[in-house]
């Protein structure tokens, strides 16, 4: 039996992507996993139309500013080393810091980028913010000896023994989306020469011109390591525990997102063609039938061989019909194995459900619903309602098993991004519903 996870970001990916040129219908869910132990209220379903689109991007776009913007910032921002701090306690107070993650810096500075470009009004408080995360990328974060971005650094801006002095395709990926984004919102040359250098260097060293895709784990120089399988061993990043020498899912998901927005403002020609060959690679080697994904790959991408498929096959086997919400992972056919719910897979999963019912809507009222209740659930359990923000996931009793609100992989990065996604997609959809 093949594990699954369900990756609402690959429906933000895939389905961006594959519902342009349509995919395969599938069926409706059909063997729904076993309800919580906790008894959901019951929820009062409302129709598709404008006064109800408008009521629910009014309630997201709340949480957006209240349990994202206002408690992340200016907080977050770190005036005595640059970049941004990110372990907090659940009442935000500083927590003992682990160093200055490339993943985190980089969703912060990607995050403030589209504030100012989406919300004209919070500009003046959020462009200085942008400016400050491209500082600590371009000028700390950098490689400035051997090229491309650290996989993290001590908080002095020193190599660190936590991180190592390796480079990872996965953290690059998002410096790369956050130099696009911050070249977007400030029209800086500065921040679209980074994000160029940045995605020639991992050209470079990085992309597998047999196999195609990209090596992830490289050395500082740029080296990219193997795998060892005749040793029976498998050696794992660090911070990360990714396998070394092996191509994921993971990477290569946000490696498309990253190239998308850095082609955009940089119509490169090599650019494009290491996008189509992305696309094909995520839609044609990682998503599987009956809608599942793989997670790791050797590097000559040998596994089995859709969008809809996806969010069809997760709502079947990951959700909670009860209280709403999905499951972390399981088997493909099987019931959940892995019951905490991760906050970024549940606000990922509003976009994607609210994405399916902007596709097909027309046809059936499925995704709408579980829409709906995904947000009551996100809001009863997944926002602290007391101090503020998300927690990081739910156990299936409703609580919050770890208290903290951030840290190197938690950032306001997934919420933010859902909460404006969301938001936006429910004004289009009241512009457009016949009333």
């Amino acid at each position: 039996m093949k594990r699954i996870i369900l990756n609402s970001r690959l429906c933000i990916g895939l389905l961006l992507a594959l519902l342009c040129a349509g995919s395969p219908a599938s069926a409706a869910p059909q063997a729904a996993p076993e309800p919580s132990a906790l008894k959901a209220a019951p929820i009062v379903y409302v129709a598709p139309t404008k006064e109800n689109y408008l009521k629910l991007a009014d309630e997201v776009e709340a949480a957006l500013h209240r349990d994202v913007l206002a408690v992340w910032f200016p907080r977050t921002i770190d005036t005595k080393n640059g970049g941004f701090h990110s372990e907090f306690t659940r009442d935000w107070k500083s927590a003992a810091s682990h160093g200055k993650f490339s993943v985190f810096q980089s969703r912060m500075t990607w995050i403030a980028a589209e504030v100012v470009m989406r919300r004209p009004e919070l500009k003046d408080q959020f462009l200085p913010v942008v400016h400050h995360g491209l500082n600590y990328l371009n000028d700390v974060l950098w490689d400035k000896q051997y090229g491309g971005f650290y996989w993290g650094l001590d908080d002095s801006g020193q190599i660190s023994p936590n991180f190592s002095d390796g480079k990872h395709l996965y953290g690059m990926s998002f410096c790369l989306y956050a130099a696009a984004a911050a070249y977007q919102a400030t029209k800086d040359p500065k921040a679209l020469d980074l994000a160029v250098r940045t995605f020639r260097w991992m050209d470079e060293h990085a992309h597998d011109a047999n196999d195609g895709g990209y090596f992830e784990w490289l050395t500082r120089e740029g080296k990219p390591l193997i795998a060892h399988p005749e040793s029976g061993k498998v050696e794992l990043s660090p911070v990360s525990f990714f396998p070394i020498g092996y191509k994921s899912m993971n990477t290569h998901l946000h490696l498309l997102e990253s190239f998308t927005q850095l082609y955009e403002v940089w119509k490169d020609q090599t650019l494009r063609q290491r996008l189509e060959e992305l696309l094909a690679i995520l839609r044609d080697k990682i998503s599987v039938e009956p809608g599942a994904m793989n997670l790791y790959f050797t590097n000559a991408w040998r596994t089995e061989r859709m969008a809809r498929m996806l969010v069809d096959h997760a709502l079947a086997y990951g959700w909670d019909a009860n209280l709403g919400g999905f499951y972390r992972e399981g088997t493909t056919y099987g019931k959940p194995e892995e019951k905490l719910k991760d906050w970024w897979v549940e606000v990922e999963g509003l976009n994607a459900l609210l994405l399916m019912h902007q596709k097909y809507g027309a046809k059936s009222d499925l995704y709408f619903k579980a829409f709906q209740q995904q947000w009551s659930f996100v809001k009863e359990y997944q926002i602290d309602s007391e101090f503020h923000g998300l927690y990081r996931n739910i156990a299936p009793d409703g609580k919050p098993p770890i208290l903290d609100k951030g840290d190197n992989w938690k950032a306001a990065y997934h919420d933010g991004r859902a909460f404006l996604n969301v938001s936006d997609r429910l004004r289009s959809l009241a512009e457009s519903a016949l009333q």
